[in-house]
């Protein structure tokens, strides 16, 4: 079975960042190859629109076969507020919720972000996933790329 990774922006960014280009762009280059499948919000689209061109082609040149395109809806936003309500994020970095909730109802079986701030981040990781038990969702994993590859 084939990896769902969601995807956010860092990830792409990261591609062009000293810190994280080698992680970044392995994990692109197995999505590319078809060993994972990137799965990517309409946030992280958004998101990416303020980026670079040079970025942005980062994830339009993934192969179509290996995106998966979703799409934020009444139930993300219930879950994403939830996030806010429960203190696992400030109203501040909603979208940074939005993320996590897309995943977390999408299913995926990993979110790979290098935004240690708001994501990768083992006490806010135990809020959303408190949030999810309690409105009963799965878990979600977050992790860095570095932790995905191979």
């Amino acid at each position: 079975m084939i990896a769902r990774v969601y995807i956010d922006t860092s990830v792409i960014g990261g591609c062009f960042d000293d810190e994280f280009r080698e992680w970044s762009n392995l994990l692109m280059d197995e999505i590319s190859k078809g060993k994972k499948i990137a799965v990517v919000s309409d946030i992280t689209y958004r998101e990416i629109e303020l980026a670079p061109e040079f970025v942005q082609q980062k994830l339009f040149n993934l192969p179509g076969d290996f995106v998966e395109n979703i799409t934020t809806d009444d139930e993300t936003e219930f879950l994403a507020g939830q996030y806010v309500k429960l203190k696992a994020v400030t109203r501040k970095y909603y979208e940074d919720a939005l993320h996590i909730a897309n995943a977390t109802i999408k299913k995926v079986d990993v979110v790979a972000s290098w935004n240690f701030r708001h994501l990768v981040n083992l006490d806010r990781i135990r809020k959303y996933n408190a949030v999810n038990l309690k409105e009963g969702y799965s878990l979600v994993e977050i992790r860095t790329p570095r932790e995905i590859i191979g």
